[in-house]
């Protein structure tokens, strides 16, 4: 048995590795994304592994040629899939697995500390230190258990959050589609969204990016926020219309953002731009706000995060090649 897994970086070699070798199975790895292009190297593998934030592209004769070459399935080490056509996967007789969730803490006390850094004013205070200058006035800050986080999305990920900003004595309300008993204990459910846009201090989001959520957070949806209210993304880069975001911090509409993920990010992050002229005009305009924080989409990036993606993803791969099932199938 042999399995290949694309687009691996350093830091999961030794995650692999210590799998490889406690199941005595060869895992190959290499640094390229899963396209047509380069869909002929899992040739004579038996089990395949993807991680990327780019479409797959092609048609859905790729997915064909895989299963025609004995490949029963097609596994995201990651939670998002939107980059696999997964009616074309599924007609081709692929089994579509991902890692739903390989580490809650991992995003969630991501966004607590990007809360944390701007109700403190942080980023403005390194700004003015930079400068030398040393002084406080007009930065005074927020405790965060005077505020009201509103969480949209309380699954795995906000679910979390919501018991981490519970535990710091925050408010926190929730919209969702589907209610959890087990959160009553931390959070307080809304009706709509509109409802948490007009009370929430702190609005953090944690949804999929499907059809419901792409442009969840546009400029109508700005407006119903508190002029002194802030909102985390670290979640999906199109749950946030940029250009209306970009327009409602010029506004003064609302009081800052921290964003681990945008749209368009593909052609930026996880890649050194330093000393060019960035052609995404939208975040050049946001690094030059001192009430945003940009991060390169690493809410995931912790080392027990890293090792859970790689193990459950090869854990699935194991178990479908061996004719069991998973749970983390589509």
């Amino acid at each position: 048995m042999k399995i290949l897994m694309y687009s691996v970086r350093d830091d999961e070699q030794d995650a692999i590795q210590a799998w490889a070798a406690a199941h005595q199975i060869q895992v190959d790895t290499n640094d390229l994304e899963f396209h047509p292009e380069t869909a002929d190297l899992v040739k004579g593998y038996d089990g395949l592994v993807i991680q990327q934030r780019s479409p797959i592209g092609g048609d859905a004769s790729l997915y064909q040629s895989l299963a025609a070459a004995g490949l029963k399935q097609l596994t995201s080490r990651t939670a998002g899939v939107d980059t696999i056509d997964i009616p074309a996967a599924k007609a081709a007789g692929l089994v579509i697995t991902n890692v739903p969730a390989y580490s809650p803490n991992s995003v969630a006390e991501m966004s607590v500390a990007q809360t944390m850094r701007l109700i403190r004013n942080l980023e403005m205070f390194d700004q003015r230190i930079s400068q030398q200058n040393f002084q406080w006035a007009g930065l005074q800050a927020r405790e965060i258990r005077s505020l009201t986080v509103g969480i949209i999305g309380a699954g795995r990920i906000g679910g979390t959050a919501a018991r981490l900003f519970h535990g710091l004595g925050a408010k926190v309300i929730a919209y969702d589609v589907v209610r959890h008993p087990e959160l009553e204990d931390v959070l307080t459910y809304v009706d709509t969204k509109e409802d948490l846009l007009r009370q929430a201090d702190v609005v953090d989001l944690h949804v999929d990016l499907n059809e419901t959520s792409a442009g969840l957070i546009d400029a109508a949806a700005l407006k119903l926020m508190k002029t002194d209210a802030y909102i985390i993304n670290a979640s999906r880069g199109p749950v946030i219309v940029t250009d209306d975001l970009v327009a409602a911090l010029k506004a003064g509409e609302i009081a800052g953002c921290a964003l681990d993920t945008v749209e368009g990010e593909n052609a930026l992050f996880n890649q050194n731009h330093q000393g060019e002229v960035l052609q995404d005009t939208n975040v050049a305009q946001l690094m030059q706000m001192p009430n945003v924080i940009i991060t390169p989409h690493v809410g995931f990036y912790t080392n027990l995060a890293v090792k859970n993606m790689v193990d459950i993803s090869l854990d699935d791969v194991l178990a479908i090649l061996n004719g069991e099932t998973t749970a983390h199938a589509f």
